[in-house]
Protein backbone atom coordinates (compact mmCIF):
# COMPACT_ATOMS: atom_id res chain seq x y z
CA UNK A 1 0.00 0.00 0.00
CA UNK A 2 1.74 3.22 -1.08
CA UNK A 3 1.77 6.70 1.02
CA UNK A 4 -1.55 7.88 -0.66
CA UNK A 5 -3.16 4.87 -0.40
CA UNK A 6 -2.63 5.35 3.23
CA UNK A 7 -3.59 8.59 3.73
CA UNK A 8 -6.79 7.67 1.40
CA UNK A 9 -8.34 5.18 4.04
CA UNK A 10 -7.34 7.59 6.95
CA UNK A 11 -9.07 10.25 5.52
CA UNK A 12 -12.39 7.72 5.05
CA UNK A 13 -12.05 6.14 8.21
CA UNK A 14 -12.10 10.01 9.57
CA UNK A 15 -14.78 10.53 7.54
CA UNK A 16 -16.93 7.68 8.69
CA UNK A 17 -16.36 8.99 11.87
CA UNK A 18 -17.41 12.52 11.52
CA UNK A 19 -20.73 11.09 9.92
CA UNK A 20 -21.80 8.10 11.88
CA UNK A 21 -20.39 9.14 15.36
CA UNK A 22 -18.68 6.71 17.77
CA UNK A 23 -18.48 3.07 16.15
CA UNK A 24 -16.65 -0.03 16.83
CA UNK A 25 -13.68 -1.36 14.70
CA UNK A 26 -16.00 -3.58 13.21
CA UNK A 27 -17.88 -1.22 11.47
CA UNK A 28 -15.58 0.97 10.55
CA UNK A 29 -13.65 -1.97 8.87
CA UNK A 30 -16.53 -2.29 6.95
CA UNK A 31 -17.20 0.79 5.59
CA UNK A 32 -14.04 1.50 4.68
CA UNK A 33 -13.65 -1.74 3.08
CA UNK A 34 -10.75 -2.77 4.85
CA UNK A 35 -9.99 -6.07 6.78
CA UNK A 36 -9.67 -5.93 10.62
CA UNK A 37 -5.86 -6.71 10.70
CA UNK A 38 -5.06 -3.22 8.42
CA UNK A 39 -8.22 -1.11 9.96
CA UNK A 40 -6.62 -1.80 13.53
CA UNK A 41 -3.23 -0.65 12.50
CA UNK A 42 -4.96 2.59 10.71
CA UNK A 43 -6.81 2.98 14.18
CA UNK A 44 -3.56 3.05 16.22
CA UNK A 45 -1.86 5.23 13.69
CA UNK A 46 -4.84 7.83 14.22
CA UNK A 47 -5.00 7.48 18.04
CA UNK A 48 -1.05 7.77 18.22
CA UNK A 49 -1.33 11.04 16.14
CA UNK A 50 -4.47 12.17 18.47
CA UNK A 51 -6.53 12.71 15.39
CA UNK A 52 -9.23 10.14 17.42
CA UNK A 53 -9.35 8.65 20.70
CA UNK A 54 -10.76 5.39 22.57
CA UNK A 55 -13.43 5.00 25.04
CA UNK A 56 -12.88 3.19 28.41
CA UNK A 57 -15.94 1.69 28.11
CA UNK A 58 -15.95 -1.54 26.07
CA UNK A 59 -18.55 -3.21 23.97
CA UNK A 60 -17.41 -7.16 23.98
CA UNK A 61 -13.71 -6.75 24.13
CA UNK A 62 -13.14 -3.83 21.59
CA UNK A 63 -13.86 -0.09 22.84
CA UNK A 64 -15.47 2.57 21.25
CA UNK A 65 -13.22 4.50 18.37
CA UNK A 66 -14.47 8.35 17.78
CA UNK A 67 -13.44 11.72 17.78
CA UNK A 68 -12.03 13.99 20.05
CA UNK A 69 -15.22 16.01 20.36
CA UNK A 70 -17.80 13.21 19.99
CA UNK A 71 -17.93 11.99 23.66
CA UNK A 72 -21.74 13.17 23.88
CA UNK A 73 -22.13 10.06 21.36
CA UNK A 74 -21.16 7.34 23.61
CA UNK A 75 -24.29 7.68 25.21
CA UNK A 76 -25.63 5.25 22.27
CA UNK A 77 -23.35 2.30 24.20
CA UNK A 78 -25.14 2.90 27.50
CA UNK A 79 -27.05 0.03 27.06
CA UNK A 80 -23.82 -2.28 27.10
CA UNK A 81 -23.11 -1.41 30.57
CA UNK A 82 -24.12 -3.83 33.06
CA UNK A 83 -24.66 -4.49 36.98
CA UNK A 84 -23.86 -1.97 39.76
CA UNK A 85 -22.05 0.25 36.83
CA UNK A 86 -24.95 0.55 35.00
CA UNK A 87 -27.26 1.27 38.50
CA UNK A 88 -24.75 4.28 39.26
CA UNK A 89 -24.75 5.61 35.88
CA UNK A 90 -28.69 5.81 35.77
CA UNK A 91 -28.56 7.62 39.05
CA UNK A 92 -26.20 10.11 38.13
CA UNK A 93 -28.00 10.34 34.56
CA UNK A 94 -30.98 11.58 36.82
CA UNK A 95 -29.52 13.46 39.73
CA UNK A 96 -26.67 15.22 37.38
CA UNK A 97 -24.60 15.99 40.40
CA UNK A 98 -23.60 13.53 43.33
CA UNK A 99 -21.75 13.83 46.31
CA UNK A 100 -18.99 11.16 46.82
CA UNK A 101 -19.15 10.80 50.98
CA UNK A 102 -22.63 10.46 50.32
CA UNK A 103 -22.87 7.14 48.70
CA UNK A 104 -22.43 3.82 49.31
CA UNK A 105 -19.34 1.55 48.50
CA UNK A 106 -20.27 -0.21 45.46
CA UNK A 107 -21.54 3.17 44.07
CA UNK A 108 -18.24 5.22 44.54
CA UNK A 109 -16.64 2.28 43.12
CA UNK A 110 -18.50 2.05 39.94
CA UNK A 111 -18.34 5.94 39.32
CA UNK A 112 -14.23 5.33 39.45
CA UNK A 113 -15.32 2.82 36.62
CA UNK A 114 -17.44 5.00 34.26
CA UNK A 115 -14.86 6.87 32.98
CA UNK A 116 -16.54 8.43 30.17
CA UNK A 117 -19.32 9.58 32.09
CA UNK A 118 -18.66 10.11 35.80
CA UNK A 119 -16.30 13.07 35.89
CA UNK A 120 -15.47 13.96 39.12
CA UNK A 121 -14.25 17.87 40.80
CA UNK A 122 -13.59 19.05 44.19
CA UNK A 123 -16.16 21.74 45.91
CA UNK A 124 -15.95 22.84 49.28
CA UNK A 125 -13.69 19.82 50.12
CA UNK A 126 -15.73 17.05 49.01
CA UNK A 127 -15.21 15.49 45.90
CA UNK A 128 -18.97 15.72 43.38
CA UNK A 129 -19.09 13.59 40.78
CA UNK A 130 -21.39 15.41 37.50
CA UNK A 131 -22.69 13.29 34.47
CA UNK A 132 -20.40 14.16 31.93
CA UNK A 133 -22.62 16.44 30.08
CA UNK A 134 -23.29 18.67 32.86
CA UNK A 135 -20.84 22.04 33.38
CA UNK A 136 -19.20 21.83 37.44
CA UNK A 137 -20.53 25.48 37.35
CA UNK A 138 -24.20 24.62 37.09
CA UNK A 139 -23.71 22.43 40.56
CA UNK A 140 -25.31 24.25 43.41
CA UNK A 141 -24.57 22.59 47.10
CA UNK A 142 -27.63 20.91 48.25
CA UNK A 143 -29.17 22.06 51.89
CA UNK A 144 -27.45 21.80 55.09
CA UNK A 145 -29.20 18.73 56.77
CA UNK A 146 -30.36 18.63 60.58
CA UNK A 147 -27.28 18.55 63.11
CA UNK A 148 -26.88 15.21 64.83
CA UNK A 149 -27.81 16.56 67.89
CA UNK A 150 -30.93 18.14 66.61
CA UNK A 151 -32.11 14.37 65.08
CA UNK A 152 -31.12 12.92 68.58
CA UNK A 153 -33.69 15.31 69.97
CA UNK A 154 -36.13 14.52 67.66
CA UNK A 155 -35.30 10.75 67.98
CA UNK A 156 -35.88 10.96 71.73
CA UNK A 157 -39.16 12.76 71.66
CA UNK A 158 -41.10 10.73 69.06
CA UNK A 159 -39.00 7.52 68.65
CA UNK A 160 -35.97 6.67 66.15
CA UNK A 161 -38.70 4.43 63.53
CA UNK A 162 -41.16 7.59 63.63
CA UNK A 163 -37.91 9.68 63.20
CA UNK A 164 -36.61 8.06 60.42
CA UNK A 165 -39.78 7.55 58.96
CA UNK A 166 -39.97 11.68 58.42
CA UNK A 167 -36.51 12.10 57.30
CA UNK A 168 -37.67 9.67 54.76
CA UNK A 169 -40.28 11.69 53.60
CA UNK A 170 -38.48 14.84 53.94
CA UNK A 171 -36.17 13.83 51.65
CA UNK A 172 -38.74 12.06 49.36
CA UNK A 173 -40.69 15.57 49.55
CA UNK A 174 -37.50 17.46 48.95
CA UNK A 175 -36.39 15.53 46.39
CA UNK A 176 -39.78 15.99 44.27
CA UNK A 177 -39.10 19.74 44.67
CA UNK A 178 -35.55 19.75 43.12
CA UNK A 179 -37.07 17.91 40.13
CA UNK A 180 -40.44 19.25 39.57
CA UNK A 181 -41.97 22.59 38.97
CA UNK A 182 -44.92 23.40 41.71
CA UNK A 183 -47.83 22.59 39.13
CA UNK A 184 -46.62 19.16 38.51
CA UNK A 185 -46.53 18.51 42.08
CA UNK A 186 -50.49 17.60 42.53
CA UNK A 187 -49.39 14.91 39.82
CA UNK A 188 -47.41 13.38 41.95
CA UNK A 189 -49.04 13.37 45.43
CA UNK A 190 -52.23 11.63 43.02
CA UNK A 191 -49.59 8.98 42.11
CA UNK A 192 -48.02 8.61 45.64
CA UNK A 193 -51.78 8.30 47.15
CA UNK A 194 -53.18 5.78 44.57
CA UNK A 195 -49.47 3.90 45.34
CA UNK A 196 -49.89 3.67 49.33
CA UNK A 197 -54.24 2.95 48.53
CA UNK A 198 -52.18 -0.16 46.46
CA UNK A 199 -49.79 -0.54 49.60
CA UNK A 200 -46.53 0.14 47.53
CA UNK A 201 -43.97 2.13 49.03
CA UNK A 202 -41.85 4.27 46.77
CA UNK A 203 -38.23 4.03 47.58
CA UNK A 204 -36.58 6.09 45.08
CA UNK A 205 -37.28 8.73 42.39
CA UNK A 206 -35.73 7.92 39.17
CA UNK A 207 -36.88 10.78 37.21
CA UNK A 208 -39.48 13.59 37.36
CA UNK A 209 -40.28 15.95 34.46
CA UNK A 210 -43.39 17.62 32.81
CA UNK A 211 -43.42 14.42 30.40
CA UNK A 212 -43.15 11.67 32.93
CA UNK A 213 -42.94 10.05 36.28
CA UNK A 214 -40.25 7.36 36.88
CA UNK A 215 -40.51 5.65 40.27
CA UNK A 216 -38.51 2.54 41.71
CA UNK A 217 -41.28 0.92 44.30
CA UNK A 218 -41.95 -2.02 46.71
CA UNK A 219 -44.76 -3.79 47.70
CA UNK A 220 -43.78 -7.05 49.97
CA UNK A 221 -40.36 -8.51 48.82
CA UNK A 222 -41.41 -7.20 45.08
CA UNK A 223 -39.34 -4.13 43.49
CA UNK A 224 -40.97 -3.15 40.35
CA UNK A 225 -40.76 0.31 38.04
CA UNK A 226 -43.99 2.43 37.91
CA UNK A 227 -44.17 4.76 34.98
CA UNK A 228 -47.00 7.56 35.12
CA UNK A 229 -47.69 9.85 32.45
CA UNK A 230 -49.46 12.95 33.31
CA UNK A 231 -52.04 12.69 30.09
CA UNK A 232 -55.54 11.50 29.33
CA UNK A 233 -54.45 8.65 26.51
CA UNK A 234 -51.08 6.85 26.17
CA UNK A 235 -49.87 5.63 22.72
CA UNK A 236 -47.52 2.74 22.01
CA UNK A 237 -44.68 4.93 22.09
CA UNK A 238 -45.20 5.75 25.21
CA UNK A 239 -45.62 2.01 26.07
CA UNK A 240 -42.25 1.36 24.51
CA UNK A 241 -40.68 4.59 26.19
CA UNK A 242 -41.84 2.93 29.72
CA UNK A 243 -40.60 -0.71 28.80
CA UNK A 244 -37.02 1.34 27.78
CA UNK A 245 -37.02 3.20 31.52
CA UNK A 246 -37.63 -0.23 33.21
CA UNK A 247 -35.34 -2.75 31.38
CA UNK A 248 -32.67 0.21 32.05
CA UNK A 249 -33.21 -0.56 36.01
CA UNK A 250 -33.53 -4.11 35.78
CA UNK A 251 -37.28 -4.57 36.57
CA UNK A 252 -40.79 -5.83 35.54
CA UNK A 253 -43.16 -2.55 35.32
CA UNK A 254 -46.32 -0.86 35.30
CA UNK A 255 -47.78 2.16 33.21
CA UNK A 256 -50.17 4.83 35.22
CA UNK A 257 -51.59 7.81 33.28
CA UNK A 258 -54.22 9.78 34.17
CA UNK A 259 -57.10 8.21 31.73
CA UNK A 260 -58.08 4.25 30.33
CA UNK A 261 -55.41 2.84 28.00
CA UNK A 262 -56.80 3.01 24.26
CA UNK A 263 -59.32 0.03 23.46
CA UNK A 264 -56.89 -1.43 20.67
CA UNK A 265 -54.14 -1.04 23.62
CA UNK A 266 -56.01 -3.10 25.80
CA UNK A 267 -56.62 -5.49 23.58
CA UNK A 268 -53.25 -6.13 22.70
CA UNK A 269 -51.83 -6.30 25.91
CA UNK A 270 -54.40 -9.10 26.47
CA UNK A 271 -53.60 -10.78 23.46
CA UNK A 272 -49.53 -10.91 24.65
CA UNK A 273 -49.82 -12.54 27.60
CA UNK A 274 -51.16 -15.67 25.45
CA UNK A 275 -48.72 -15.16 23.19
CA UNK A 276 -45.81 -17.98 22.83
CA UNK A 277 -44.22 -16.58 20.14
CA UNK A 278 -44.24 -15.50 16.55
CA UNK A 279 -42.56 -17.57 14.11
CA UNK A 280 -41.95 -17.27 9.69
CA UNK A 281 -42.89 -20.16 8.32
CA UNK A 282 -41.08 -20.59 4.83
Amino acid sequence: MTISDASLMKDRIINFLKIKGPSLPVHIAKAVGMDMLFTSAFLSELISNRMIKTSYMKVGTSPVYLLPEQDVGLERYIEYINGKEREALILLKNEKFLVDSEQEPAIKVAFRNLKDFAKAFEKDGKVIWRYFTENEGDYKKEEVPKSKPEEEAIEKSEGKEESAKKRKVKKMKGKVKKTAKKGDEKFFNKIKEHLAEENFEILDIMSFNKKDLVLKVKKGKEEKAVIAYDKRKITDKDILDAYKKAESMGLNYSIFSMGEAPKKTSFLITALKTLNSIEKVN
